[in-house]
């Protein structure tokens, strides 16, 4: 564990970028039958195996989860939703609204196969538009993105309103899709986008890692 947290400690690089990395750990985890980031993944929890991955990646590393508790042996600031019960809306919501810095990447904590090269694309347009998201299958990886300070009034909108699809602010704001072909520069068939959410997509992905964990 030490090592783990050695990795994501914000101030570790001197030459982060003045980002923002929150890690999405609210879900109520109801299919898999328990909390999604504690399971274990090639020989680690998931939650670790994601923060491992984004290391270094900014300058400041937030989990966003109601259950602040359960994470705090990680070392990391940890916020609970601003506004309760608003599902991942209201958790793109908090992370941006408690980021230090005017861009956030949001990515979630059952993303095994996230792929740094990809990250760092992102990363690298984040001045081109207030929300950078990948596209893969026709729709938008929302918890996958980008997103800067400047959605913070159009997303509180929709959860005052409690319209709480998460693409439906989208239209209120400068968006820069990446499309398909150039995610497939570093990622051919997609694979940084799984998510894992019941046992059995847990087990198949095991199986491709190699490992029983």
């Amino acid at each position: 564990m030490t090592e783990i947290l050695k990795m994501v400690d914000p101030f570790a690089s001197d030459d982060a970028v003045a980002l923002t990395v929150a890690v999405m750990a609210g879900g109520k985890s109801s299919r898999m039958g328990r909390d999604k980031s504690f399971v274990l993944f090639n020989g680690r929890s998931l939650i670790e195996t994601v923060l491992t991955q984004v290391a270094g990646l900014g300058q400041e590393t937030l989990i966003i989860t109601n259950k602040p508790t359960d994470y705090a042996r990680l070392g990391l600031p940890t916020f609970s939703d601003i506004y309760a019960d608003c599902g991942p809306l209201g958790g793109i919501y908090t992370a941006v609204a408690r980021a230090s810095h005017p861009h956030t990447l949001i990515v979630a904590c059952d993303m095994p196969w996230l792929n740094r090269g990809l990250l760092h694309y992102l990363i690298s347009l984040r001045e081109t538009a207030d929300i950078i998201v990948p596209r893969w299958q026709k729709h938008p990886e929302p918890l996958h993105a980008i997103y800067s300070k400047a959605c913070l009034p159009a997303i509180q909108a929709r959860l005052e309103a409690r319209e709480l699809k998460i693409t439906g602010f989208f239209g209120q704001v400068a968006v820069r899709y990446v499309e398909r072909p150039e995610i497939m520069q570093w990622d051919e068939n997609g694979r940084c986008f799984t998510n894992l959410n019941t046992p059995e997509e847990l087990s198949h992905q095991q199986a491709e890692a190699g490992t029983t964990g």
